[in-house]
C-alpha cells in the first residue's frame, strides 16, 4: 500500500510538470532570490527549480530551504538541480539530473519514490527514451536559442519535441526562452518552458512577476499581478 501511495503522489506531481518552468540564477541574496521567485509565482510560474552553481553546499542549503518555505505556503513545484540528497532533505517535489550528474537509478533511490526525477537529454532523441525506460518522469531538451547561461550548448530541433510526444512523461523545452519565442516550442510539443534570464533578470519585482505572467498567459495558466500597478 505504501508503495501504491507514493506512486500516485509521484504520478500527481508529473502531471503538474506544465507551463512556465522558472529555473533560478545564480544569486547569492537569499532574500533576493526568495522575493524574486515569489515574483515569479505570482505572475504563474507552475514549477521552480531552484540551481546556484556559484554557491557553497552551506548556501546552498540554506536557499533550498528558504525557496522549499516558500512553496508550501505558494503553491508549484520545486525542483533542485543536481543534487538530490538535497532535494529529499528540504522535502522538495523533486530533483533534476544532467548528463555529468546522478544516474536516474541513484537519483531516485535518494528522493524515493514519491519525487519526480528529471533528466537533461540535450539534442539527444535515444538518451530521452533510454532515460523514460530508466524511470524518469519528464525530460528535457535544449538549448533550442542561443543560450546566455550556456553560450556553448548543443543545439536542439523542434522535431525532438514532435517526435517526443510518444513518450508518454512530460516534455520541457530550455535554452534561450522567451515569450516571443516560446509559442514554437509549444506548439511542436513542449508541455514546459524552462526559462532563468527571461524571468529573473530584472531587478524590480513587478517585472519579474509581469514577465513569468507573459509566459503563464501562453499556457492559460496567468494570474493576476496584485503588487504594482
Amino acid at each position: 500500500m505504501a508503495a501504491e501511495r507514493a506512486s500516485a503522489v509521484r504520478r500527481a506531481r508529473a502531471l503538474r510538470v506544465a507551463g512556465l518552468y522558472a529555473i533560478t540564477p545564480d544569486e547569492r541574496d537569499t532574500g533576493v532570490l526568495v522575493a524574486k521567485v515569489a515574483a515569479a509565482l505570482e505572475g504563474g510560474a507552475a514549477i521552480v527549480q531552484y540551481r546556484n552553481k556559484a554557491a557553497s553546499s552551506a548556501l546552498r542549503a540554506e536557499q533550498a530551504r528558504a525557496l522549499a518555505r516558500l512553496l508550501a505556503v505558494r503553491g508549484g513545484l520545486l525542483i533542485v538541480n543536481d543534487d538530490p540528497g538535497l532535494a529529499r532533505d528540504v522535502d522538495a517535489d523533486g530533483v533534476h539530473v544532467g548528463g555529468d550528474d546522478a544516474a536516474i537509478a541513484a537519483a531516485r533511490a535518494a528522493v524515493g519514490a514519491d519525487r519526480l526525477v528529471g533528466a537533461s537529454c540535450y539534442d539527444d532523441a535515444q538518451r530521452a527514451r533510454t532515460a523514460v525506460e530508466q524511470g524518469a518522469d519528464y525530460v528535457a531538451f535544449g538549448s533550442f536559442f542561443a543560450s546566455t547561461t550556456k553560450p556553448d550548448a548543443r543545439h536542439a530541433d523542434t522535431q525532438l519535441l514532435v517526435r517526443s510526444r510518444a513518450l508518454g512523461v512530460p516534455v520541457v523545452a530550455i535554452g534561450g526562452i522567451t515569450a516571443a519565442n516560446a509559442p514554437l516550442l509549444i506548439e511542436a510539443g513542449a508541455g514546459a518552458v524552462a526559462v532563468i534570464a527571461d524571468v529573473f533578470a530584472h531587478e524590480n519585482m513587478d517585472d519579474v512577476a509581469r514577465a513569468a505572467r507573459a509566459f503563464a498567459h501562453l499556457f492559460g495558466k496567468s494570474k493576476r499581478v496584485t503588487h504594482g500597478p
